[in-house]
């Protein structure tokens, strides 16, 4: 679980549709990282106020400034894994749709535990032409606490040569292939619908923020 809020709050400044008034060159991961990162968490401090008072509209800031950033799709389908070689297409359609609600109201509930962070975000390195994936290593300061190193990875549209990020591990384990793990055994027990309506109704989970904080 602890993980899983990691991810969450991490991936959460990969996103902005916009930064320091320009267009956020998709081309550049390690670029996009920093930039989308500042304004993303920018955004959440200006707007702390309304956000306590209204919560649901962080799933709004999900969406604005998060998903663009997110292979959804991809993700899902490596969430499959092998039970997609068999599975109906129409029940892989109805599972990406909810699974993409859920990330939305996942990542709106961990943002409510945004404390002003400090992200320290590694030195570019070079991308071959022919590469499709890249892991880029961050790492979360909290005051006198040991820092949390985490690695995104991105992956490449070969079409598009845009970039967008769809993993991260932490502490040598794969957010997806723990995922896999958790829902491949109740998929394998209650069949895909099943975990397609578990997915819908966590989506619809509304958004709090802990009253202590």
């Amino acid at each position: 679980m602890k993980m899983i809020t990691r991810f969450i709050l991490l991936i959460a400044m990969l996103s902005s549709s916009i930064a320091w008034g320009n267009t956020v060159d998709k081309t550049q991961p390690y670029q996009m990282m920093q930039i989308v990162g500042s304004r993303t968490f920018d955004r959440l401090k200006t707007e702390q106020a309304e956000l306590r008072q209204s919560p649901e509209q962080l799933k709004v800031v999900v969406e604005e400034e998060l998903m663009p950033y997110v292979n959804d799709r991809y993700a899902g389908l490596k969430v499959l894994g092998n039970y997609l070689r068999k599975a109906d297409k129409a029940e892989v359609a109805d599972f990406l749709v909810a699974f993409r609600q859920y990330l939305v109201t996942a990542y709106a509930q961990v943002l409510t535990q945004y404390k002003d962070q400090e992200i320290k975000y590694t030195v570019p390195r070079a991308i071959r032409e022919d590469q499709r994936i890249v892991s880029i290593p961050v790492e979360i300061v909290q005051g006198n606490r040991p820092a949390i190193k985490l690695e995104f990875k991105w992956r490449k549209n070969k079409k598009t040569n845009e970039w967008q990020a769809f993993d991260m591990v932490a502490e040598g384990v794969s957010l997806l292939s723990s995922k896999q793990s958790e829902w491949g055994g109740k998929i394998r027990k209650d069949g895909l619908p099943a975990v397609t309506e578990e997915l819908a109704t966590l989506a619809k989970t509304p958004i709090h923020y802990d009253a202590k904080k």
